[in-house]
């Protein structure tokens, strides 16, 4: 983590806010949750189901990898970010875009409401990527994560596109497909044109960071890159323009730039030399196995296979479900405390090391209840999944509840962190430093 220091980071107050806002969000959100368990007996195109899918990519997802990415971004790249008030603006636009689109969502208001949410969303996309890629250019030895970087951030550019289209076409009705055509568009374009080539190209770099592992072989990295991509190119203009009903093909192609990704972190692991993974690293290793239930599901609800319609509409809900409160929201759980104490860290002791006893960054946060929020976790999002597949409200609930836990427990721990004061600290002694001086010298 040698590049992440603070010569080549922004501003503390651009990146926690971003945290501090996401963590409340989940809490929202698994609230929110418990409060909505008569809506997956139907369609997923439901007020609080959209509600909880936009709050989840939005306020929970989006905004923590804003944060995050602002950090990595020197790390991932090696150089500087471009604009830190760039960076202001978008997190101020993201924040109230997402709650008025909240909002407007759960009480269906889909007049000006929603329609300025959009707005206001989709110019903070605009300004994040502007700003992405413009740091992006400052790159001397481009490599295959800056490729899924910027890649990303265009689909991300597309997908609020569709969003603002759809926001205007429900009072304006000039779209020449019904609405639930375009959101299926909307909602996997985010899904795997943003957060899949986002989380590949930062989890390509940092997972073998973590590991103490540099793989060198990255063709599965290359093949991921174009397939994935490909796979979503060809999906939207099908899904536009052809209906030729080979979605299937293509969310192969997009499977098998997942399979490339995932041997490239095999590769890793088998290289590593940590060989005892913290919870952080746990939860993140939980996050890549979650990720075998969507990709078995897109082909079911892709495919049908003549199943019933109420077992279809299940099945779709579960779908979405395993991929924001599992891999997504799992691989977050994971990441935050890989990430966030040593931001908080290094810019709260970076200028006191060897010079005076300061604290590790795992000692920022309490691994107490970082266990008991990945086990609460884990058993309210099995309820929670095989709830909506049985239909069962009294299952969903205890799912939702357990969720909630975690969610709260997760936000006890980040606020640990972000209110973190420096203590008084002891100065080393001139004969602990004369030995420790020798030693490093050795």
């Amino acid at each position: 983590m040698s590049a992440a220091t603070t010569s080549n980071s922004p501003s503390k107050w651009l990146v926690l806010p971003h945290y501090a806002f996401a963590a409340v969000s989940f809490v929202v959100l698994c609230l929110l949750l418990v409060f909505s368990t008569d809506a997956f007996g139907g369609h997923y195109f439901h007020p609080k189901l959209l509600t909880l899918t936009h709050v989840a990519a939005l306020g929970w997802a989006t905004m923590i990898i804003f944060g995050s990415l602002y950090q990595l971004l020197p790390v991932v790249l090696e150089v500087r970010l471009y604009s830190e008030k760039l960076g202001t603006a978008a997190f101020v636009l993201l924040a109230m875009g997402t709650i008025l689109l909240s909002i407007g969502f759960w009480n269906f208001w889909v007049g000006l409401e929603l329609q300025v949410a959009a707005i206001m969303l989709f110019t903070s996309f605009l300004i994040f990527s502007y700003n992405v890629v413009q740091t992006a250019r400052q790159v001397k030895n481009w490599g295959i994560e800056a490729d899924f970087i910027v890649t990303s951030v265009v689909w991300l550019v597309a997908t609020g596109l569709v969003g603002v289209l759809m926001a205007f076409n429900f009072q304006y009705p000039f779209l020449p497909q019904d609405h639930v055509h375009y959101l299926q568009l909307h909602a996997h374009i985010g899904m795997a044109g943003w957060f899949l080539l986002l989380i590949v190209g930062v989890g390509s770099k940092l997972i073998p960071m973590f590991l103490l592992a540099h793989p060198e072989n990255t063709k599965g990295l290359h093949g991921a890159y174009y397939l994935i991509n490909a796979g979503l190119v060809l999906f939207a203009m099908d899904h536009l323009f052809l209906q030729t009903g080979y979605n299937a093909l293509y969310a192969l192609m997009v499977v098998l730039g997942i399979a490339g990704f995932l041997h490239f972190l095999y590769q890793a692991k088998c290289l590593g030399k940590r060989p005892d993974l913290d919870l952080g690293m746990k939860q993140t290793f939980v996050a890549l196995a979650l990720l075998l239930l969507p990709i078995v599901l897109v082909f079911v609800v892709t495919l049908q296979f003549g199943l019933p319609q109420r077992l279809l509409s299940s099945l779709y809900l579960v779908y979405g479900l395993s991929i924001f409160f599992g891999f997504v929201s799992a691989l977050i759980l994971g990441q935050t405390f890989k990430t966030l104490p040593f931001i908080v860290w290094m810019h709260s002791y970076e200028d006191y090391v060897g010079r005076f006893k300061t604290p590790m960054p795992k000692d920022l946060y309490s691994v107490t209840l970082l266990r008991w929020q990945n086990i609460a976790y884990i058993v309210g999002l099995v309820a929670l999944l095989v709830g909506v597949l049985m239909a069962e409200q009294t299952v969903i609930l205890i799912g939702a509840v357990l969720l909630s836990i975690a969610a709260v427990l997760y936000a006890g721990n980040v606020f640990k962190v972000l209110l973190h004061k420096v203590k008084d600290l002891k100065p080393f002694g001139y004969e602990n430093a004369g030995t420790g001086a020798r030693q490093r010298s050795v």
